[in-house]
């Protein structure tokens, strides 16, 4: 069995970084049960053209594997289904502005109310606690808001604000978050609220540039694709319509291998590249003769012959050319599977590879209100007279 099999979620995450949260519980076998309303949908499920269809990939990605239930919760009767279905279930997840779950009377103090042991993880820009915790913030601003866009990008050019890394390294981060906390509580069977802020996890990237600047003062810039002493360290044209390398040579023994594949035996006597420090000071030449041979081959060429040779290169990969990659394919990462259409579509399976307790995709994305039935009726015990009542005032909704 996946070894969240048992564990059940109460979902109240929207929008990217909070879904990948619980759907990465739900990968790991959680029945995880996403709340919405007809109200306000998610902004990524309402239909819109996008990747030539009719709703969006990213909603896709982040809610396959899950349930889905109805609830309004600016109705009093609505929150407290809401807190019958927190009475069932071991972790809440919640992606709000801080202060709405507060509102709503859904904060980890009420749901404690009704479920002592409950372990709650609440992720938004800025955390719960500070003078910015009411920030709005989206992919690009946590990015910026950590430091980490202002080492992004060329030097000569602006930063560039990462986008979905920064939604997936946050809900990442809080799904490893609240399984410690749960993990804590099934030693102990206390329960805990867990503040995850995107802003945080963004600093957490920059801590080389953090002490760097603590211990001399100098801000660190904009490198582009250079890696400090390290050349080469680039992205080179190939053969072909936007194709692309990236090659790295780290080690001496991996310089000389370099050179012997590209049959430039002159490269090992020449002043300019006699060590990686000479190297890396000339290293906008090499990259100009590195490119001249690049460009007159494949990328697939370029990687095998100098893989073969123990040096890093991999091709910079398209979407197509991960869909279609046989590795990927091999280890499950990329798999098919059949649409609400009943067409196969590929879809990213688990990063992760269990040898007694496999995680897998089971489900499509649920259509909304999919599972109001199993979970109000089987779950929660409503009878369906009650559950067509409630649907009829908008409760259900």
């Amino acid at each position: 069995m996946p070894p969240l099999r048992g564990v059940r979620v109460a979902d109240f995450t929207l929008h990217a970084a909070g879904p990948f949260c619980a759907h990465i519980l739900a990968l790991l076998g959680a029945e995880c049960i996403k709340i919405e309303t007809a109200g306000r949908p998610d902004i990524f499920r309402k239909p819109h053209p996008v990747y030539g269809r009719m709703g969006a990939a990213t909603f896709d990605q982040v809610t396959s594997n899950k349930l889905s239930v109805q609830l309004n919760l600016k109705q009093p009767r609505g929150v407290e289904l809401a807190k019958r279905l927190v009475a069932v279930s071991d972790i809440v997840a919640e992606s709000f502005r801080p202060g709405v779950m507060d509102r709503l009377g859904l904060n980890y103090e009420a749901l404690k109310a009704v479920k002592p042991d409950v372990v709650m993880v609440s992720v938004s820009a800025s955390g719960q606690r500070g003078p910015e915790r009411g920030y709005a913030g989206y992919a690009p601003l946590f990015g910026a808001a950590g430091g980490l866009g202002t080492l992004t990008g060329y030097e000569d050019g602006p930063p560039t604000e990462i986008r979905h890394v920064m939604d997936h390294s946050t809900g990442l981060t809080a799904a490893m978050a609240v399984l410690a906390a749960y993990l804590r509580k099934k030693r102990t069977g206390a329960g805990q609220h867990v503040d995850v802020a995107a802003r945080d996890v963004a600093c957490g990237f920059i801590g080389d540039a953090l002490l760097q600047f603590a211990a001399t003062g100098v801000t660190s810039r904009r490198t582009g694709n250079d890696a400090p002493q390290i050349a080469p360290h680039n992205v080179y044209p190939c053969a072909g319509d936007d194709a692309w390398v990236s090659i790295v040579v780290a080690t001496e023994d991996e310089w000389r291998a370099f050179a012997a594949a590209l049959q430039r035996p002159e490269w090992l006597t020449d002043a300019r590249f006699a060590s990686a420090p000479m190297r890396w000071t000339h290293r906008r030449e090499l990259d100009v003769e590195i490119g001249a041979w690049t460009r007159g081959c494949s990328r697939e060429a370029v990687t095998r012959i100098l893989q073969a040779v123990g040096v890093a290169a991999f091709p910079s990969y398209t979407a197509q050319d991960i869909a279609d990659d046989p590795h990927l394919s091999e280890r499950g990462t990329i798999k098919s599977m059949a649409g609400p259409d009943g067409e196969s579509r590929k879809v990213v399976g688990p990063p992760w590879r269990f040898s007694r307790t496999p995680a897998k995709l089971e489900r499509w994305t649920p259509k909304l209100g999919e599972h109001n039935q199993y979970v109000f009726g089987e779950l929660l015990g409503l009878s369906a007279d009650e559950i067509e009542e409630l649907v009829a005032s908008k409760v259900i909704y």
